[in-house]
């Protein structure tokens, strides 16, 4: 039996370093745990034994999308972190630099809309998958998005 740490923030469970859990206090039943697993991109509920009940394949731009949402929780991921891990494989503080100053030129130029497209595609699918979790992502106007709940959580 592997014990599954509970954790707000992700750890790092196995030795190569591409399973996350989370604990996502609030959202998830108490003793639930929402695993990533970055090397075969797949996301799982999982409880203690480990036991599987829910999972959903993620394509390659739907978990760029998700774990910086999932490492911000429980406040916003901004959208210039989001499209930074959308454009680039390596993200760096550079990187979200300038997609801040290109998103600041965008509202100025009234072309915001075009340049959250990408994200916008990108979060359509993910919402769906995020659904069989009782999930969602909510949008913060102008600032980015954050993990909520569909229903009521009974701990």
């Amino acid at each position: 039996m592997q014990n599954i740490p509970s954790m707000d923030k992700p750890t790092r469970e196995n030795r190569n370093g591409s399973i996350f859990y989370y604990s996502l206090h609030g959202l998830l039943p108490t003793g639930h745990l929402l695993a990533s697993n970055v090397k075969i991109r797949s996301l799982s509920l999982v409880t203690d034994g480990p036991l599987i009940i829910e999972q959903q394949q993620l394509t390659d731009c739907e978990l760029r999308v998700l774990l910086p949402i999932l490492k911000a929780f429980p406040t916003y991921c901004p959208y210039d972190v989001l499209l930074a891990n959308i454009s680039s494989a390596s993200v760096t503080q550079n990187t979200i630099k300038q997609w801040r100053q290109h998103l600041e030129m965008a509202q100025k130029d009234g072309t915001w809309p075009q340049e959250l497209r990408p994200l916008r595609r990108a979060l359509s699918s993910l919402r769906t998958k995020l659904h069989s979790f009782d999930l969602e992502i909510s949008t913060v106007r102008e600032r980015g998005c954050s993990l909520t709940g569909l229903l009521p959580v009974n701990p």
